[in-house]
């Protein structure tokens, strides 16, 4: 299933969290060889997880982590503005209506159904939040998996070729691109938003931290 956990809450759920750090290290460091933070306990973690930023997390049957997303206003401090703002040819990105999506993760194992399930839940957010448009920067093995689930985003810049190009995109999820990830998810329309619902209450108010 689908959950939406801001930071400030993720000890209430003890075995996906640990799941999660561990499966962005096995990701970020062991498969892809990225220069990151890993801790003692075999966890990733960098300085935007400070920031109390909301987490999409699909939990495994069993509890444990099987993909995520981390999310955070672009009116805040965000990857995108203070660490890859020379591929957006201009000023920051800031707005309201723009929220930052980084740290895509899907566990060893791992099918397109869960990477679709996370689009999926994307939708919610902008659905819920009134969010125009996704930013992130991502990879080119990112690329291909948002170009089978039916969600490639817009590029405003990149830089490498081949394995090691980098990228920042600009998305945004029409009604009819959610169907078509839906279908792919295998998830309805109803149980989606029954999820989104179940963890906000009705009440779809940003708690992220709005300022740097």
């Amino acid at each position: 299933m689908l959950r939406y956990i801001y930071s400030d809450t993720l000890y209430l759920y003890p075995k996906l969290a640990a799941s999660m750090f561990r499966d962005r290290a096995d990701q970020f460091r062991e498969r892809l060889g990225w220069e990151v933070s890993v801790d003692d306990k075999g966890e990733e973690r960098d300085q935007y997880d400070a920031l109390n930023p909301l987490y999409v997390i699909w939990e495994n049957a069993d509890g444990s982590h099987g993909g995520s997303m981390r999310f955070l206003p672009t009116t805040g401090r965000v990857m995108v503005n203070e660490i890859f703002g020379h591929l957006t040819g201009g000023g920051p990105i800031t707005s309201p209506l723009i929220w930052e999506c980084t740290r895509f993760c899907l566990s060893r194992g791992a099918g397109s159904k869960v990477a679709a399930a996370l689009m999926l839940a994307g939708g919610e957010i902008m659905t819920g939040f009134g969010i125009r448009h996704f930013v992130g920067v991502f990879d080119a093995r990112m690329q291909r998996i948002y170009r089978v689930i039916g969600s490639s985003p817009d590029l405003l810049g990149t830089e490498g070729t081949g394995r090691d190009r980098i990228s920042v995109g600009l998305w945004e999820f029409t009604e009819e691109a959610k169907r078509k990830i839906g279908l792919r998810a295998g998830i309805s329309p109803q149980l989606s938003r029954l999820w989104f619902d179940r963890a906000f209450g009705g009440a779809h108010m940003p708690e992220v931290a709005m300022s740097a």
